[in-house]
């Protein structure tokens, strides 16, 4: 009996210190009450409580997690209205070259979503800044025609949200976009540009979302302190209509136009002054001897190449278009004119050349009969008297020439101070008459023509673009 006790003592004796040490293991490797974790996380969630209160009340209050954001307001019934009204702080450039312009402005978004309304007492708006407008449902409108824009973001995304108490919010961003304009540069620069900012939804048709201006006229509204170099402003404008997309259907589209008027004044001291000037100073060579054959020519040269120069530089800021210009006009023809002064002094060259060659001619003869009247009239007094021959003939001869015979022909001592007077007399005439005469015909006509033909071209052209 006593065996018996000792063999059960000895089998059940591992069995209970394995559940002894099973049980302690337990108890030491046991997850720690709800209480226990209450009391540990209770100062840490307070803590976190603290830094989200404002967040989660907002989101709480707008019940943002009841609805999908992702669907439009009252979507599978009508439209959303959507009013916009703009700012437009500044016209920042507009390049002729790239045939664009940049803008910065406040772009402003009026609709009204329900899922948004909340209880107040105060019926006082709450606004948020850019954080909140991804949570909720915003339009997706985007200009037209964008070659580049961007949203400001200093000191922070310069967006603000402002949602009322009904459901009603205005959505305001700044941005600053570059958009394309077709300009006509025809009448350069006497020249008027109509540019425009083309606002659309981008996702949403006509079936879905209904763009127009919040205000009518009173929607857009510009700083009075928009100055641009080049351009004076003349007019703003807000206008609407459709556009159609074949596979997606009609979107309605806004429209921003203004009207651009350019200043002439920098174009009249840099282009038209000096292109007159030039064209002017052409005509000097009408008033040179033509026998100045280095003076003629190197002035008509010299202002070909400055014509030339201001030609290079107009084009050289303008855009390669395939039609003609009102200011190529003006350029091309006054440098018709210049390059006409030169032609016109080569017509005189050749002609003159031609007289002279005529005139040797006459000379030869001449001197034949001369030496045959001096030679009967010595037969009298043994003196040649110039009295007795008819000069009138011969007035175009060389001024050297005449004053040699002339002296020769005085060699008697009796009656050489009353032969001297009446050559001298003579010679004056002679001198008078051969300076008049040695302006070529041509020189004379173009004095009066090339000025008179230049002040109608003048008269013409601005009465016709300005």
């Amino acid at each position: 009996m006593l065996f018996i006790w000792e063999l059960l003592f000895l089998t059940l004796l591992p069995v209970a210190v394995e559940k002894g040490s099973a049980s302690h293991a337990k108890k030491h490797h046991q997850q720690p009450t709800t209480e226990d974790i209450k009391q540990i996380s209770q100062p840490e969630s307070k803590r976190s409580d603290s830094t989200k209160t404002h967040l989660t009340k907002s989101e709480q209050l707008l019940r943002i997690d009841d609805h999908d954001f992702a669907m439009r307001p009252g979507f599978g019934g009508s439209a959303v209205s959507v009013g916009i009204d703009v700012q437009i702080e500044s016209i920042n450039s507009i390049s002729e070259v790239d045939m664009d312009f940049t803008m910065t402005l406040y772009l402003r978004h009026y609709w009204k979503d329900g899922r948004l309304a909340f209880p107040s007492s105060n019926n006082r708006s709450m606004t948020f800044d850019g954080r909140l407008v991804k949570k909720i449902w915003v339009p997706d409108v985007f200009f037209v025609h964008s070659k580049r824009s961007f949203i400001h973001d200093t000191t922070m995304a310069n967006i603000m949200l402002r949602i009322y108490p009904d459901g009603h919010i205005l959505y305001s961003l700044r941005t600053t976009v570059t958009a394309m304009c077709s300009m006509d540069f025809s009448n350069f620069p006497l020249d008027t540009q109509n540019c425009s900012l083309e606002l659309e939804s981008y996702a949403y048709n006509e079936k879905d979302l209904m763009l127009h201006w919040e205000n009518e006229n009173e929607s857009l509204k510009t700083d009075e302190q928009i100055l641009l170099a080049q351009f004076f402003i003349q007019e703003f404008r807000a206008s609407s209509g459709l556009a159609f997309y074949g596979s997606t259907g009609w979107y309605n589209r806004l429209f921003i136009s203004f009207i651009l008027r350019r200043h002439i004044f920098f174009f009249l001291l840099q282009t038209y002054f000096p292109t007159m000037l030039m064209v002017m100073l052409s005509w000097v060579s009408f008033w040179i001897d033509r026998r100045a054959v280095p003076a003629r020519v190197s002035l008509g040269i010299t202002i070909i190449l400055t014509m030339s120069t201001i030609i290079t530089g107009v084009n050289a800021s303008m855009p390669r278009v395939s039609y003609v210009k009102a200011v190529d006009i003006y350029l091309w023809v006054s440098f018709l004119f210049v390059f006409l002064s030169i032609i016109e002094y080569a017509a005189v060259n050749y002609l003159t050349t031609i007289e002279e060659r005529k005139k040797m001619k006459q000379r030869v003869k001449f001197s034949d009969s001369f030496r045959l009247n001096q030679t009967q009239t010595m037969a009298f007094d043994g003196c040649y008297h110039d009295s007795q021959l008819d000069l009138s003939d011969y007035a175009e001869a060389r001024l050297n020439v005449a004053n040699t015979e002339a002296r020769e022909r005085v060699s008697c001592s009796n009656t050489s101070g009353q032969q001297l007077r009446r050559t001298k007399s003579i010679i004056k005439g002679n001198v008078t008459e051969i300076i008049i005469k040695n302006s070529h015909a041509i020189d004379t006509y173009s004095r009066v023509l090339f000025p008179a033909a230049f002040v109608l071209f003048n008269f013409i052209y601005w009465c016709l673009f300005s």
